[in-house]
């Protein structure tokens, strides 16, 4: 392991880059005009909870500017380096992080997916809200079945949630991640909640996957709108079979 990684990977440094990171992004929410749609968000979803938040993958950074102060919420987290003190960041924003992530085919194991999605059941049993990312790594903007299938355990609705800033930097990566600056306008857009009914049978769980998709592009799109931009991230929806098929693989 290079000097670079161990140095960035010890707890001491680790705990200060997540402490560094919640700080700024509590300095985003404070200095941003924020506006959500629908206004009446809370009084619709609220009865709801815990319900399942859905993100695209590298518009994670700011959802959490949407949870209502008195709503307890667990965050999925992958169990790599940069995961850890992205976890630490979460527990000084006041969300508990669950590790695991998304994985296809053999790779669910090593990657925490088993463990994480019983750990997530019993979030959502015990009351708390669970948010995590449809799609999977390096397979942006398709959603997995992962979260249709934590919906059907659990009987819980998934929400497409999107939470964007005029001002941020837009980076060249396979998510094509936002990260938002202080002092411009954001906008908090929560979609239509998903149900999946637990006997579903496949073109069911199939139709939860692409209303999911549906939602969640629909979400960011009048995110951006608001703030008087367009998605950067974006994916052209004719590749979509394509590459659904691809997370089952």
């Amino acid at each position: 392991m290079s000097l670079v990684k161990r140095i960035t990977r010890s707890r001491v440094v680790q705990e200060a880059l997540g402490f560094l990171v919640a700080s700024y992004l509590k300095l985003v929410q404070r200095t941003n005009r924020f506006v959500m749609e629908p206004a009446d968000a809370y009084d619709r979803i609220g009865p709801m909870m815990p319900v399942i938040a859905a993100m695209w993958h590298g518009q994670h950074f700011m959802i959490h500017f949407a949870k209502r102060p008195q709503d307890r919420a667990a965050s999925l987290v992958s169990r790599s380096g940069d995961g850890e003190f992205n976890a630490i960041a979460l527990r000084h924003l006041g969300i508990r992080a669950i590790r695991g992530s998304g994985a296809r085919g053999r790779d669910i194991r090593k990657k925490g997916g088993i463990s994480a999605m019983r750990s997530m059941l019993r979030a959502l049993s015990d009351g708390e809200m669970v948010v995590m990312t449809a799609d999977i790594p390096k397979i942006s903007r398709i959603c997995g079945e992962g979260i249709v299938t934590l919906a059907q355990l659990s009987g819980r609705p998934i929400v497409p949630v999107a939470v964007v800033t005029s001002r941020r930097i837009d980076f060249d990566s396979w998510d094509r991640a936002s990260l938002g600056l202080p002092f411009g306008k954001g906008a908090m857009v929560l979609g239509e909640p998903v149900s999946v009914p637990r006997d579903a049978d496949p073109a069911a769980i199939e139709a939860a996957r692409q209303a999911v998709e549906r939602g969640l592009d629909a979400v960011h799109a009048r995110a951006y709108a608001l703030v008087g931009s367009k998605d950067p991230g974006a994916r052209k929806r004719q590749d979509a079979p394509a590459l659904a098929r691809e997370t089952r693989a």
